[in-house]
């Protein structure tokens, strides 16, 4: 996965256009069914839009309903860290990139099987590569 990846607010912010900023950095989340990946199709891997790392492969997306992009797991349990969040009078886990601590979304217990999860994620904190 590569080492851990650690910058200044000043360098994210240079790096990042201010929604994945918001999103990523600072916890943010976009509105439903606005994000540029909640009702794409297309075959490839979702990577950390912060540092690159591949978070989520398409063959494990599926569309939960909840306007946010849904998978039912990473592509390796290494690549997303959880954390309690317990903002705005919830208790949530919190799905953050492994590598460079990047706020992805939240993990919810309500998903398909397998896995029976759903990391439910912003597409501000994702790129999607394509399969060739």
């Amino acid at each position: 996965m590569g080492e851990k990846i650690v910058k200044s607010d000043e360098d994210w912010r240079r790096e990042l256009t201010p929604e994945q900023y918001r999103v990523a950095r600072q916890k943010g989340t976009e509105p439903a069914f606005t994000g540029e990946y909640c009702e794409a199709k297309g075959e490839g891997t979702y990577r950390c839009t912060c540092c690159g790392t591949e978070l989520f492969s398409s063959k494990t997306k599926y569309d939960s309903g909840s306007g946010w992009p849904s998978f039912w797991a990473p592509v390796a349990a290494d690549r997303v860290t959880t954390e309690l969040d317990t903002s705005h009078g919830m208790m949530r886990a919190e799905i953050l990139c492994s590598r460079c601590d990047a706020h992805l979304g939240h993990l919810f217990e309500d998903g398909p099987e397998p896995t029976g999860l759903r990391y439910c994620t912003n597409s501000a904190s994702l790129e999607f590569a394509e399969e060739e």
